[in-house]
């Protein structure tokens, strides 16, 4: 998949093997990552300064120099190439906040790719992707968007299986499931299993054979933040209880769920009747893009 400069989209965690914390206080983690085409938009501000945010999900995020946007663009700057520093940037903020999609990440790694088409000489590839990894562990993996499984912190990247493309359905019962205190949660009551990565599977030449191989895995973080929030538990279960589903489960952190579905037709059918019972829900049919042969 060839991402547009200033696309944002949404990842999505098809398995999170998550082992105890190490020394230094981070735990080490094996996660599929693959990418949705829907998501936020990074663009630029003719003559514009500093960062602006709109769109449905703004309300409360700091566009102030903290913001992922805001340091991207800054570390763009530093590496002392010639610019026209009189633009600013405008993030039409489309997913929830604290989703478990990554969305400040993939905010960031948007912003990386659109600024620099306008630094010369153009940073190397190499000098975005140390950026990137400054930034945190999910901006990595974010840059490319495309899948990949991220172990250590999650930006130790290695290839994905070979995947088709699989349609799926985003729901988030909008409630914020804050990364840390998940973690929390799992240090406190989890018996950790560890960041194994997964036997390689045998050809996945269907979203069913896609979804039959990733039931074997799991998403460590979903029981705990299953006991923080039960909306998402509701989610869940009102995912797996539908007839497209072929696989349900929680992303990242929390608190978006995702249903695998065998067509993007059983997709919107599903996301339409879920939008119809549950309009207080965010939900969205999607395509999440497979990795090819390389």
């Amino acid at each position: 998949m060839v991402v547009r400069p200033g696309f944002a989209p949404a990842k999505v965690n098809l398995f999170l093997h998550v082992g105890p914390p190490a020394a230094d206080g981070y735990h080490p983690v094996c996660s599929l990552m693959t990418f949705a085409d829907v998501g936020d938009e990074v663009s630029l501000v003719a003559g514009g300064a500093g960062l602006a945010i709109e769109g449905p999900f703004a309300a409360g995020l700091d566009a102030g120099a903290d913001n992922l946007v805001s340091r991207a663009r800054e570390a763009l700057l530093a590496l002392g190439g010639r610019i026209d520093a009189t633009f600013g940037l405008r993030l039409t903020k489309q997913l929830p906040i604290a989703a478990g999609l990554g969305g400040g990440s993939a905010d960031a790694a948007a912003a990386l790719r659109l600024i620099r088409e306008r630094v010369t000489p153009a940073p190397t590839d190499a000098e975005v992707e140390t950026i990137a990894r400054s930034l945190g562990a999910d901006v990595t993996a974010c840059l490319a968007s495309r899948p990949v499984v991220g172990t250590g912190r999650g930006d130790d990247l290695e290839p994905a299986p070979i995947l088709p493309d699989l349609p799926a359905v985003l729901i988030n019962p909008l409630v914020a499931s804050p990364t840390g205190e998940v973690y929390r949660a799992y240090d406190a009551a989890t018996s950790p299993q560890g960041a194994a990565r997964p036997a390689a599977p045998g050809p996945i030449d269907s979203p069913r054979t896609a979804a039959a191989w990733l039931a074997t895995c799991r998403n460590d973080l979903e029981a705990p933040a299953v006991r923080l929030r039960p909306t998402i538990g509701d989610a869940l279960a009102r995912l797996a209880a539908e007839s497209e589903t072929l696989l349900a489960r929680m992303s990242g952190s929390g608190a978006t769920c995702f249903a695998l579905c065998e067509s993007e037709s059983d997709a919107a059918t599903l996301a339409a009747r879920l939008s119809a019972a549950e309009p207080g829900w965010w939900v969205r049919p999607t395509v999440l893009k497979g990795a090819a042969q390389p």
